[in-house]
């Protein structure tokens, strides 16, 4: 099967934008598209309308015209689903490389409003789910004036207990494909000051967090790695390093069951920058 993004669509703001960064994404790592819209089966099998519904078909034409136009060599596929958003969109994700979802921006405020279905997807999908908050623009990814220079860094939380591969090929492949730095991120909590007879626990923390790149280094010579070894809440340091990033990548433990970790759902609702979250084992 053809390796692509999928875009989920439901003619919202917020959806149109999540489209147009899956678009840009698409384009970066050599994927098609496909934009899927989910609408609600009506209660009333006979009274289904045809394959594609006017305002369907609205919402696709119009994401269609508008991103073939701005990237004229992506491969774009649309469908139209019926059903239950949620269970649709997971069932989506099972053949994706990423799912993009929308989520709607509180004006004036750091915050993310997500709602019910894309947490329910991100809690469930089985690849990564990428939430773009409404208003998200090419040039927010970029530094320089008016967005017009390199790419932002990709940062990703780590959590030494589970470095999975997953989440690290992720973070290195989303870096790499960007021409940008990563920066890893690993918050500790421990106690600052060592016990007479333990190590140092911030140079314990960092010689763990080296090691657990060294091979990840190796692989991707080319990509700018920068460690950051800090003690205190991940969530708070994770939300402070994504005003300055381009992308946001955190792990989802799939052990965990259907539901999201607290630092996962603390920094979807209020990161300031498109977050990836990537289950893993």
């Amino acid at each position: 099967m053809q390796r692509h993004i999928t875009a989920g669509l439901d003619g919202s703001r917020e959806s149109f934008d999540a489209a147009d960064w899956a678009a840009r994404e698409a384009v970066r790592r050599g994927l098609a598209l496909h934009l899927l819209y989910v609408d609600e089966e009506p209660a009333d099998s006979a009274s289904l309308p045809g394959p594609d519904g006017p305002a369907e078909r609205t919402a696709l034409d119009r994401a269609v015209t508008q991103l073939a136009h701005s990237h004229p060599g992506l491969e774009i596929r649309r469908a139209r689903a019926l059903g239950q958003p949620a269970a649709t969109l997971v069932e989506a994700a099972g053949t994706s490389e990423a799912l993009v979802l929308g989520s709607r921006g509180f004006t004036g405020f750091a915050a993310f409003l997500v709602g019910s279905v894309a947490l329910d997807v991100t809690a469930r999908a089985a690849c990564p789910v990428v939430l773009v908050r409404a208003g998200e623009r090419p040039e927010d990814e970029r530094r320089g004036l008016a967005g017009s220079g390199p790419y932002r860094p990709v940062v990703l939380g780590l959590d030494l207990a589970n470095p999975c591969d997953d989440l690290l090929a992720y973070a290195f492949d989303a870096a790499a494909s960007r021409h940008a730095p990563l920066h890893v991120l690993h918050a500790w909590s421990v106690p600052l000051v060592p016990s007479a007879d333990a190590d140092d626990p911030a140079a314990e923390k960092a010689r763990a967090l080296s090691a657990a790149l060294s091979a990840w280094r190796h692989k991707f010579p080319d990509t700018e790695v920068r460690e950051h070894a800090v003690h205190g809440r991940a969530g708070h340091h994770l939300l402070l390093a994504s005003t300055r990033a381009s992308l946001l990548v955190i792990g989802r433990r799939t052990g965990m069951g259907e539901r999201l970790g607290p630092v996962a759902h603390s920094v979807i609702h209020h990161v300031l920058c498109p977050v990836a979250v990537v289950p893993h084992g």
